[in-house]
């Protein structure tokens, strides 16, 4: 598969899951409105943006790097354990990067109320981030690992 196909894919992917995602959170958010981006407090009762997206990102990056490697009708490596690893890989890559960014918000800006439209926002550029950049890495590696190519 070409490089230019799988990003295609993989951008598509990210704004289908983007929008899907928004109206996702906009039904379990709309009643918490202004929403903080994030709080000073490691655990805390309240909604947050950053709260939400850690939550939304974990659970969508192992979703689609399942759901990427099951649609892949080429070659591919077997799931058990190379694709199984790549899912717990991504798992945990995607809970480092979105809450090392949510810490890095709240030290520099500390906590900030949005609406629920920018809440909404926010929540939809990380759901689309995510899921464009673990299914192009999920397509790559698992085609890359099954055709021997470095």
């Amino acid at each position: 598969m070409r490089k230019d196909k799988l990003i295609k894919g993989a951008i598509t992917n990210g704004v289908i899951n983007g929008i899907i995602n928004v109206g996702i959170q906009y039904f379990l958010l709309k009643e918490s409105a202004p929403i903080a981006i994030s709080v000073d407090s490691i655990t805390n009762t309240a909604h947050t943006v950053l709260g939400e997206a850690v939550f939304l990102a974990i659970t969508l990056a192992l979703i689609t790097t399942i759901i990427g490697y099951f649609t892949i009708k080429e070659e591919k490596v077997p799931f058990f354990p190379t694709a199984f690893w790549l899912t717990i890989k991504h798992g945990f890559f995607t809970f480092g990067v979105v809450t090392s960014l949510a810490v890095l918000w709240q030290k520099y800006f500390g906590t900030v109320e949005v609406s629920l439209i920018t809440a909404l926002f926010i929540i939809g550029a990380i759901a689309s981030i995510v899921a464009g950049v673990v299914n192009y890495l999920t397509l790559k590696s698992s085609l890359k690992l099954s055709h021997g190519n470095n």
